[in-house]
């Protein structure tokens, strides 16, 4: 059975290397981008199954990365991870299946991605 494949958009290295893995231990395929040009390049070459998505990164932010990958596959899952809780309130979110405050404790994350992908 082929791996289900995550694209984890976020700037921080540290990051990166938690939920890379934390989600190949739980046997999905992870591809990783620093930022939101990085994203779309990979998103172009090979399209994923689920994307964590950060907001707050240099260049293009999250949402902007979300609106480009939501018009090219509508029903993409995309889960929003950011450290700040304020973004919630912005109008931009609301097209993520998901939205999580970043925490060491990965469980909703986690179980975000299980319901997304089965």
């Amino acid at each position: 059975m082929k791996k289900k494949r995550i694209l984890l958009v976020d700037d921080e290295e540290g990051i990166q290397l938690l939920y890379r893995e934390e989600f190949e231990d739980e046997g999905y395929e992870v591809t990783t981008a620093y930022n939101g040009e990085e994203a779309l390049e990979e998103f172009s070459k090979e399209p994923p199954d689920l994307v964590i998505l950060d907001i707050n990164m240099p260049g293009m932010n999250g949402i902007e990365v979300l609106r480009r990958m939501k018009e090219i596959d509508p029903d993409l899952p995309v889960i929003l991870s950011s450290a700040y809780q304020e973004y919630k309130q912005d109008l931009g979110t609301w097209a993520s299946e998901e939205y999580i405050v970043k925490s060491s404790n990965m469980d909703e994350l986690k179980n975000a991605v299980r319901k997304h992908l089965g």
